[in-house]
């Protein structure tokens, strides 16, 4: 069976397909909704990355400004100056892809000239265009978020994906970048009720008629915390694990976590599940 294979900077690619692929979550701000404030100094960042890797991540996807509803505002530069020498510090390891969550097209090229093989962008290029020209230049993997902020939505999840996802992938295009560097993300979370979440979920099959590999982003999130009624961020990972293993049996490659361990657990059993049906 041939697996598809994701193209990254730096001379970089990952397979996907045979094992679900983990993206650590390694904010270094001080108000991420789940972890802020506890990976901001060097020091601290580097130990979780660490214990990221250790624990199964194949990519640690670093960020500099918290995404979280309400969240404030950061500049450019402020942002650089969080995250540029975690990436330096992390560049040139063979045990883990690097990966920055951004929607800024300075911050992205310079995180890439810094050691970055993917770029993440929660507003599918739909905020800074010029993002697609960063990794058409540089051959980054990039991630293409779905986001509901800031306009209408269809009343159709499904149909809301396609329209506002299909509208970024033609912005990748016209920049020149290939589709083996491209992965699509639902958003989850993102302008999205309990109900719209566990919709996408239940009929998350539906996304492969876009023909890209699928990542994934529930860790944590509130819809997660309704569903199970867990208040608190940091006890939705049990939560977080049952929606990463429903997930990978619907087809999706890459999951971004906050926990490593109990997902790559939780995905172990799924990717048992799709071995033994293959």
């Amino acid at each position: 069976m041939t697996f598809p294979v994701w193209k990254l900077a730096h001379g970089r690619e990952l397979v996907l397909g045979a094992d679900a692929i983990i993206m650590g979550i390694l904010n270094v701000t001080p108000d991420s909704f789940s972890d802020g404030g506890a990976f901001v100094g060097i020091e601290s960042a580097l130990r979780q990355a660490d214990r990221l890797i250790g624990e199964g991540a194949c990519i640690v996807d670093i960020g500099g400004e918290s995404t979280r509803p309400g969240g404030a505002p950061v500049s450019a530069a402020e942002e650089q100056d969080r995250i540029l020498p975690v990436f330096e510090a992390l560049a040139g390891r063979d045990d883990v892809l690097l990966s920055v969550d951004t929607y800024r097209a300075v911050t992205a090229r310079l995180a890439v000239a810094a050691g970055a093989h993917i770029v993440n962008d929660v507003w599918g290029l739909q905020r800074e265009p010029g993002i697609a020209e960063v990794a058409s230049q540089s051959g980054a993997g990039l991630v293409i978020m779905h986001t509901g902020r800031e306009r209408e939505k269809l009343s159709d999840v499904i149909a809301d994906q396609f329209s506002f996802l299909r509208r970024s992938l033609e912005i990748a295009r016209h920049a020149g970048v290939r589709d083996e560097q491209v992965m699509l993300d639902p958003g989850f979370g993102f302008a999205k009720d309990t109900q719209e979440n566990i919709e996408i979920m239940a009929r998350f099959e539906e996304l492969a008629g876009l023909a890209f590999p699928l990542l994934v982003g529930t860790s944590r999130k509130r819809f997660v915390g309704a569903v199970t009624g867990r208040e608190s961020a940091e006890d939705r990972d049990m939560g977080t694990a049952a929606t990463s293993a429903l997930l990978r049996m619907k087809g999706a490659a890459v999951f971004r976590v906050h926990d490593v361990a109990i997902n790559r657990d939780s995905l172990k059993v799924a990717d048992a599940m799709l071995a033994a049906q293959r």
